[in-house]
This record gives C-alpha cells, structure tokens and sequence, in this order.
C-alpha cells in the first residue's frame, strides 16, 4: 500500500509527539525559502513565516487605522452639513433646498448637486426645486431601496445639474417620508471624477445624507 502525503500529514497531526521522540529528524530538515534559491532549516522557515504572517497583520491594521480616520473625516463633515440644514431651517423654509445643496458642495468638494421634489405644496411651485420631473423619474426615485452610484449614462436626472456632461460619476439619492416611506424628491450628486461614485462602494454614508435631507426638505411637499 503506497503511503501519500495526506497519509503522512494525518499520521504527525494524531502523533504531535513524533518529532520529539525523533529530534535528529527535525534538526535535519531542510525546506526551501520562499525568498530566495536556498534550503532553510525547519525553525528559519517557521520565523519566515511568522514574519509574513505579522507583515500581513500590520499592513491590515495600517488599512484599518485608515479607514478610521476616513471614517472620522466623514463623520465631522456630515455633522458640519446637518448643522448647516439646522441652520438653514430657521429662515424661509423656500431656501432649504439651495442652502443643502450648497452645504454639500463645500463641504463634501461636490461641485455639481440638484434637488427636485414632489408632490409640492402649491405656495411652493414656482421655485425650481418644484419642476421639471417627469413620471419616469418618479418611478425611478420610487424604486431605488438604496442610492444609486456608478457613471453617469445619461440619466434624465443628471441633466438637472448645471453641466451634465461635466459629470464622470454621479450618485442619485431618493428622498422619502418619514413615516410613510413615500418617495418625495431625489437627490442628484456629480463629480467630474470617474472614481467618485462608483458601483461598488458602499452606499451607507449616501443613506445617512438622503435621511437627513429628507427631514429638512418635508415642509415643502404635500403631506
């Protein structure tokens, strides 16, 4: 019966002890290390691998220690923004959707941002915020369940942004009643930057951001 690695490997997995009873073996092995054309000792390469091992570990934590400070980053600037909508709130409730959209470009580096909303009280129809959004549009909005991100593909919303062909990327942020769920408007967010907004990022922050605009912008539509 030929005897095969796996074999082997099971025989010294339920025998722990085999080495110490035969150390003369143990001292005699010599494995080849992964840097470089030369055979080490049993001990050299298990200190080779320790050592990637903790590379490994430190190039995480390094990642980690990052994503924290973006994070933190982040979260200071969103603050700064819902202070901004706090603020904006206490004038004409007419200039809360300008004043968010000018909030996010300064603070989040946003150069283009619109914002339709429906249905409008009629007090508010004649501002721009009140017009120019079509039934497909409103489906659209209706049935994002998270932001939409990636480029921009000529998406009848992205033409409300000042430049749409400046757009590279673009995120597209529904806006909904608290209570109710109803799609009430939808936010539009462009960068002349490919990679800004991109399919495979994580939309929770865009959330956050939809959640807050829809609470500042309620009074304008009709309940």
């Amino acid at each position: 019966m030929e005897l095969t690695e796996n074999d082997l490997a099971d025989y010294l997995a339920a025998h722990p002890d085999f080495f110490e009873r035969h150390a003369e073996l143990l001292a005699g092995l010599q494995l080849q290390s992964p840097h470089g054309n030369r055979a080490v000792s049993l001990q050299e390469r298990q200190m080779e691998m320790l050592r990637d091992k903790m590379r490994g570990l430190e190039h995480r934590l390094t990642a980690m220690m990052r994503n924290a400070a973006d994070n933190e980053a982040l979260s200071s600037r969103l603050l700064q923004w819902a202070r901004a909508l706090l603020l904006a709130h206490q004038g004409d409730p007419a200039q809360v959707p300008q004043a968010l959209q000018a909030a996010l470009q300064t603070t989040f580096e946003l150069p283009l941002t619109a914002l339709k909303l429906w249905p409008i009280r009629p007090e508010f129809a004649h501002h721009d915020f009140a017009g120019g959004v079509s039934d497909d549009i409103r489906t659209f909005a209706a049935s994002l369940a998270a932001p939409f991100c990636g480029p921009n593909a000529g998406f009848e919303a992205a033409n409300w942004l000042s430049d749409p062909q400046l757009a590279q990327s673009v995120a597209l942020v529904a806006l909904r009643q608290a209570q109710s769920g109803q799609c009430i408007g939808l936010l539009v967010l462009g960068s002349p930057d490919p990679q800004r907004f991109t399919a495979d990022m994580a939309t929770d922050f865009l959330a956050q951001i939809g959640q807050l605009a829809s609470a500042a912008v309620q009074g304008l539509v009709a309940a």
